[in-house]
């Protein structure tokens, strides 16, 4: 039979998807889980087929999630599922070690199918997504400031350039206000940049908000 984790923190999303992968695999076994923390104890104590995961959670997000269930179950199928365009994440995500990334605006019948081809080992990749993975191998060198930021740094940079004060993001990633300022104080350094307004200009000019 098939085992199918769902993580996502809104139940309505969840039902849907529920909903949607059970017309497509009617046998199919399902969970449910509404955070990331909650996710990578299933996996530990569950034996999943693929899992389901929603890219931004509160506390710990799916990107940075995701790297712990590969060293837990290295050869698992993960799907990143996200509100943001390809452009922002799909790249990190599958660099991470994702089996795919999809829009949560995508159409039913695309997360069936990319259910099934991660199944049999393989990527689930857009074409749009594929354009973009060649033309990082093109331009490897010239890569953007924030492709060298970790996932954290870069959830923290995202949060900073969207207005969200220290202390704000401290709450919403469950971390003390010192380490969200030692993260922002790790950022302006790789970005060459000395204030929040800068960051938010430069995550305009590239898309990221």
């Amino acid at each position: 039979m098939m085992r199918i984790l769902i993580a996502d923190d809104h139940s309505v999303v969840r039902k849907g998807l529920r909903q949607i992968l059970l017309e497509g695999f009617p046998n199919a076994h399902i969970e449910e889980v509404p955070d990331a923390e909650e996710m990578v104890r299933r996996i530990m104590q569950g034996d999943f087929n693929v899992v389901i995961s929603d890219l931004s959670m509160p506390g710990r997000s799916g990107l940075e999630a995701l790297q712990q269930i590969k060293q837990i179950s290295p050869n698992l199928p993960v799907l990143i599922l996200s509100i943001h365009p390809e452009e922002q994440y799909a790249l990190r995500v599958l660099k991470a070690g994702a089996s795919g990334y999809l829009s949560k605006d995508m159409a039913p019948d695309e997360l069936v199918n990319a259910v099934q081809r991660v199944m049999l080992g393989k990527k689930y990749i857009t074409a749009s997504i594929a354009e973009k993975l060649a033309s990082v191998f093109d331009q490897d060198s010239g890569r953007p400031a924030h492709e060298n930021l970790s996932d954290r740094e870069f959830s923290v940079f995202k949060m900073l350039a969207s207005g969200k004060s220290v202390s704000e993001i401290a709450e919403t990633l469950f971390l003390s206000v010192t380490t969200v300022s030692t993260y922002r104080a790790r950022i302006m350094a790789k970005m060459g940049m000395k204030s929040n307004a800068e960051l938010t200009l430069y995550c305009i000019e590239h898309k990221l908000i």
